[in-house]
């Protein structure tokens, strides 16, 4: 799974992984019988998947699928059956928040074609829709429940565009009163059980920030994370006794801990610790468990502890790994993911009582045999000047050094973001047939400690780009892959790493794939989205100022740069996307064409920052393996 954090929310990062072993993983020996080949159409015949709410009775369980082509609220009863469609939206990404805790009405959110500008709707127990976050130009998100279901917390941007105020909402009547009204852009991160504390996250710089308590009858605000060396810390959950609040700092080390911080006398102690970035941790609704989770070199690692905190027993499941735990209001019945390289998400049920955990829902086109996909590697590579490179890598069946193959280096969206383990329907798509695809975790990347994550810092287009171009001699190291056919392609960050290879390093790639990717950093930057307003500085700091730093900026912007341009180039763009803007896509391609060079241009007028549309992807996904085969299949 390509975990982007898409650009400029890099700051969600997850955690990082220590260098321990230089050694490479050893591929396993290709299969002799041939590859059965797939289609787009039938890999976008699989289901994707996300969310999990019990019903009330707890005999329903509520999630996310894009079954119909886009994604709609969808409920599946917990003993098995055919999930059931709540919503029916065909244009816009519609995605459950959760079931009313005392009837089966739901909460979700919608945007518009991708704009992301997503609004807060209820669906009524007759199936009618209300929006209950009406008015434009606004973005709202749900911010979580009362304990007694009387009310829901929301925050919004309609006041103000740069900020987010934080409502209660009454369950029954929706009528709303203002619990904090931001002016500082800071983000509301955890709410406590008895509606007497806020906790907020306050940005720095990508690698630095804080954690803010405020006492909501007293109306205090009070910073109770102080540093001196750059560290990140973020809230997590409160305790179910709104006595502390737990938060995660790597101010102690490379990686992040679990801390937490009593209320009453401000006292600070670790609450679990890992030799991996704990990524945060909070309490079932009933406060009987707490879950935490690793990010543990690519992979994500459950963490599941009683409320005396001893270790509980996770279920034994099949390969791959269990995402998105929910418990139900009894804390009797555990709602999870599964998820492996080749298996995308299945909903399970695990009932604490019988000891029997149940899958619901099966998520791969059974036209697919998961033998014919492959397992991910991790790999490390040394690059340029000695710094250990983390990767995912896929290996095609077949390959072998008297059957050489092409290659992708596959480059995620952040800066700040990490390709880990899990399925990807893309991924598997070019694997299967006949590519090679690494995904790169250049330095930046989150997931291998804070100084890894920094290393990026100002130096985008440079060092973590000399980064990839040691991918592709790493890849060509291989034996099995041909050296003169290997691409580069990327999404968001990743797009404008691709535009950066052809620009900066003409030589390296034989062609590259740029997905949305920024052009030209002084008017991405001058063009953020009001709503990042907290964030704005900490781009700055890491990326550029646009006034102040225009002539770096320009020096690393590779529209200005089209001119080295010399290799074939697919670019595909949303027409809605807010991140980067249509013009950053128009302007490279026409600058490129300028240069004699070909370039395959794709818009999608109903798509904003990615895909959220089933033949949308499908689309895409097809004219990029056809644009590889074009240049790199012999």
């Amino acid at each position: 799974m390509l975990v982007s954090l898409s650009l400029f929310s890099m700051l969600a990062g997850v955690g990082l992984a220590p260098m321990q072993a230089l050694a490479q993983a050893v591929p396993a020996k290709p299969r002799a019988q041939a590859v059965k080949r797939y289609t787009i159409e039938q890999f976008m015949a699989t289901t994707s998947l996300t969310g999990a709410s019990f019903s009330k009775d707890e005999k329903q369980i509520l999630f996310s699928s894009n079954e119909s082509g886009i994604f709609n609220a969808y409920t599946v009863p917990v003993g098995g059956g055919k999930p059931r469609a709540l919503t029916a939206s065909k244009t816009d990404t519609t995605y459950a928040v959760g079931y009313f805790y005392n009837d089966d009405r739901i909460l979700f959110t919608r945007d518009g074609g991708g704009d992301e500008q997503n609004h807060l709707y209820v669906r009524e127990l007759d199936g009618k829709e209300r929006d209950l976050t009406p008015g434009d130009k606004l973005k709202a998100s749900f911010a979580g429940w009362k304990p007694d279901g009387s009310g829901f917390y929301v925050v919004t941007n309609e006041r103000d565009p740069k900020f987010f105020d934080l409502y209660l909402y009454d369950a029954a009547t929706y009528a709303r009163t203002v619990v904090y009204k931001n002016d500082s852009g800071m983000n509301v991160s955890a709410i406590s059980r008895d509606g007497n504390w806020l906790a907020f996250n306050k940005p720095a710089t990508t690698s630095d920030s804080d954690v803010y308590v405020y006492n909501v009858q007293a109306r205090e605000m009070k910073h109770i994370t102080p540093h001196k060396e750059p560290a990140s810390h973020a809230a997590a959950d409160f305790d179910p006794a709104s006595k502390r609040l737990l938060f995660t700092s790597n101010a102690q080390g490379e990686f992040a801990r679990i801390k937490s911080y009593d209320l009453a006398s401000g006292d600070v102690k670790e609450v679990e610790k890992a030799d991996w970035d704990l990524l945060g941790t909070d309490y079932s609704r009933n406060g009987r468990h707490r879950v935490s989770l690793v990010n543990r070199d690519g992979s994500i690692e459950v963490r599941l502890y009683d409320e005396a905190g001893n270790p509980v027993a996770l279920p034994k499941l099949p390969g791959g790994e269990m995402r998105q735990v929910t418990f139900s209001e009894s804390g009797k019945l555990m709602a999870f993911y599964l998820n492996g390289d080749r298996s995308p998400n299945n909903l399970y049920v695990h009932d604490f009582r019988s000891g029997k955990t149940s899958q619901l829902t099966r998520s791969l086109n059974p036209e697919i045999d998961p033998n014919d996909l492959v397992e991910a590697e991790v790999v490390r590579f040394k690059s340029f000047d000695g710094m250990v490179i983390p990767s995912i890598y896929y290996r095609p069946k077949g390959a072998s050094p008297s059957a050489k193959v092409p290659a992708v280096v596959l480059v995620h969206g952040g800066p700040g973001g990490q390709t880990m383990r899990g399925y990807s329907a893309r991924i598997q798509y070019l694997v299967n047939h006949g590519y090679a695809v690494l995904g790169i975790n250049n330095r930046g990347s989150s997931g291998y400690g804070k100084t890894f994550f920094r290393a990026d810092d100002r130096k985008h287009g440079m060092e973590p780009l000399w980064d990839c171009v040691e991918a592709k001699t790493w890849l060509a190291s291989q034996g099995y892959i041909d050296p003169e056919r290997i691409g580069i392609m990327g999404g968001s960050y990743g797009g404008y790493m691709t535009l950066a290879a052809l620009a900066f390093r003409p030589e390296a790639f034989k062609v590259g794939i740029d997905i949305f990717g920024v052009s030209n950093w002084v008017r991405t930057l001058e063009s953020i989205p009001p709503y990042w307003e907290a964030q704005r500085k900490a781009l700055y700091d890491e990326i550029g100022d646009p006034v102040k730093d225009k002539e770096f900026l320009v020096a690393t912007s590779p529209l200005f740069h089209a001119h080295h341009i010399r290799k074939p180039l697919m670019v595909i763009q949303g027409a809605n996307d807010p991140r980067v803007i249509k013009a950053e896509s128009d302007e490279i391609v026409e600058a490129v064409r300028k240069n004699k060079v070909e370039v395959e241009y794709i818009v999608f007028d109903d798509e904003g920052h990615g895909f959220s549309k089933k033949k949308n992807a499908a689309a895409a996904d097809a004219k990029i393996l056809a644009f590889l085969d074009k240049h790199l299949k012999r």
